[in-house]
């Protein structure tokens, strides 16, 4: 028996504290201090995209009272990073509860680089940065280069690019599926 077409199956990595809320309370919420808590000294590269991703996932999917940052989930089993304690979570999402884009989009953005429409323009665009001295984590952890700044975050608005097709199921010019969600239910989750 297949899932049904308003849902999507993703997979997701959790820790055993994700785990046992969810037993307890049937939903879990990510919070910041658990990222801070996670990448230690890493913390602001991961806190700048996720904070960016949170100012426009809440304008796809609202966010309901309790969620801070996301969860993370991927379209193939083998994309979870399973390197951690915990289990591996088979989730069964309704489509109206996460938003879809590509993960190596989203990878990018982790490394706080231009993303462009395609490795063309990219390639471009670190020529410029270059020429001028400068790096795009240079420009995205100081403030010494608001200009450089504002356009490769304006360029970030292109992760959602895929969203609405993933949702309908197709993944033409897409790597691999990635979801975040702003929570993680009981009821989802298939074993």
């Amino acid at each position: 028996m297949g899932q049904p077409c308003d849902t999507i199956r993703l997979y997701s990595a959790q820790a055993d504290a994700v785990l046992q809320v969810l037993e307890r309370d049937g939903v879990s919420f990510s919070k910041a201090e658990y990222v801070r808590g996670k990448y230690g000294e890493s913390a602001p590269i991961f806190l700048t995209a996720y904070s960016w991703f949170v100012s426009r996932m809440e304008k796809i999917v609202p966010r309901p009272q309790g969620a801070e940052f996301p969860y993370w989930a991927f379209g193939a089993l083998y994309s979870v990073d399973r390197t951690g304690t915990g289990e591996t979570l088979a989730l069964d999402v309704p489509l109206d509860q996460a938003v879809l884009f590509d993960l190596y989009d989203w990878n990018k953005i982790m490394q706080l680089r231009y993303l462009g429409e395609d490795e063309q323009e990219e390639r471009l665009f670190q020529r410029e940065l270059a020429r001028c001295g400068l790096r795009e984590t240079d420009v995205m952890l100081t403030g010494f280069h608001p200009q450089w700044k504002e356009r490769v975050l304006e360029s970030w608005e292109r992760l959602f690019r895929h969203h609405d097709r993933i949702r309908k199921g197709d993944l033409s010019g897409v790597g691999g599926v990635q979801a975040g969600l702003w929570q993680i239910r009981s009821e989802w989750i298939r074993r």
